[in-house]
């Protein structure tokens, strides 16, 4: 019996019973496409995250007061020493430093005339659009000089700029943020939401300003670009001995790079990713069930066949091969149907709901055919097996 033979009378198997073989083939079409949709959503959310991330530049490094081991948030242990404006000047002198960013942040109202706003404040200096890539649209930036003496200028995000000054031009205007005056000076790019936090909707002021409209002397966090042929372990470790020093021998800050950030994520969300697959795979599982259940069936069924195919010379080799290409088929077409589907609902979903992160990637396709014709031959063995093994005589008997 040839491969072509072999194939039409398996087609022509599952053919003759469109019912059963319907059902079957839904069950494993129903599993492989909710594999891919949920496989798509857990690909696509790591893809946005990292984006998000990554639209800074990787060669980032922030430091939080605390030290954080196993548990816990940076800025959130009872530290001793905070950090302040002059840990941030001490790190522009390490080696492979190329910019510092102190920070110094909190909400308060921005007041112009009879509007007023009610935003994040981010006390920044005169290096922020180079650390974090941004764009100043109208104007100019924060100007450079001593960070302990900052000038009472500001620097509007756009959506902020046009809830207090409409169509009009902002610069030159003078504004209260937190009660004290302030003149504007530019008016950055868009950049839309990153992680859920509007950085449109928000003012840059002098971080000496910022320390004393929030009434601190310390920092809530450092940032340093570092030189792209610098290892980020290497500046770890000079920033790690620089602000020992300056903290009486005690590491009282924990230091975070991009990268270790990224990667902490990327963990994460490969378990998550992992767990829905699994959820998914629970449908594949009850269509092997449901593959299993038809060809022990058919074997009952189809008795006196396999008998006379027997007495005319088949081996219990073509037999087993028969039953065995009846659920390849099975499984095969219900994982074709349900890629199908599954792209087709990931593309509607993209019409429906235009920001929702769905990435499918081509390895999840090809791994849920191959995992639908392996669920297809596992269940088909058994049934295959019992099938061979009927002696001729005794299956013609019973027919």
């Amino acid at each position: 019996m040839t491969t072509r033979e072999l194939v039409g009378l398996a087609w022509g198997a599952v053919a003759a019973r469109r019912l059963r073989s319907a059902l079957t083939v839904l069950g494993i079409v129903i599993g492989i496409a909710s594999v891919i949709l949920l496989t798509s959503l857990g690909e696509g959310t790591r893809h946005y995250i990292v984006a998000e991330f990554t639209q800074f530049g990787t060669h980032i490094l922030s430091v939080t007061k605390g030290k954080t081991t196993t548990s816990g948030m940076p800025g959130l242990s009872a530290t001793v020493r905070k950090l302040t404006i002059e840990d941030a000047e001490a790190l522009r002198r390490v080696p492979g430093i190329l910019k510092v960013l102190p920070g110094a942040y909190g909400t308060a109202r921005v007041e112009r005339g009879e509007r007023s706003r009610r935003v994040l404040v981010s006390g920044v200096s005169a290096e922020m659009p180079e650390v974090f890539q941004f764009k100043v649209r109208q104007g100019r930036f924060l100007p450079p000089g001593d960070p302990r003496r900052g000038s009472p200028q500001a620097v509007f995000g756009p959506k902020l700029s046009h809830e207090l000054f409409g169509d009009a031009n902002p610069l030159g205007e003078k504004v209260r943020i937190g009660g004290a005056r302030f003149v504007v000076v530019g008016v950055m790019e868009p950049k839309g939401q990153i992680l859920g936090f509007d950085m449109d909707d928000r003012a840059y002021i002098p971080v000496a300003r910022a320390q004393s409209l929030f009434n601190t002397e310390e920092l809530t966090e450092i940032h340093a670009l570092f030189a792209a042929d610098t290892p980020p372990a290497r500046i770890r470790e000079r920033i790690r001995k620089v602000l020992m020093a300056r903290h009486g021998g005690e590491e009282d800050f924990t230091i975070t790079t991009e990268d270790e950030m990224l990667d902490v994520l990327g963990r994460v969300l490969s378990v998550v990713s992992l767990a829905v697959g699994g959820i998914a795979a629970i449908s594949l599982v009850v269509g092997a069930i449901g593959i299993l259940t038809m060809m022990w069936i058919s074997v009952g069924e189809r008795t006196g066949e396999i008998g006379l195919v027997r007495a005319l010379g088949a081996t219990r080799r073509q037999v087993l091969q028969l039953f065995l290409v009846e659920a390849a088929l099975l499984s095969a077409v219900g994982g074709a149907l349900g890629i199908a589907v599954g792209l087709g609902l990931g593309g509607l979903l993209r019409i429906v709901l235009p920001g929702l992160p769905l990435h499918t990637a081509p390895v999840f396709v090809v791994a849920a055919l191959v995992v639908s014709l392996l669920v297809g031959l596992a269940s088909g063995v058994l049934p295959a097996r019992r099938a061979s093994a009927l002696d001729p005589l005794d299956a013609l008997r019973a027919e």
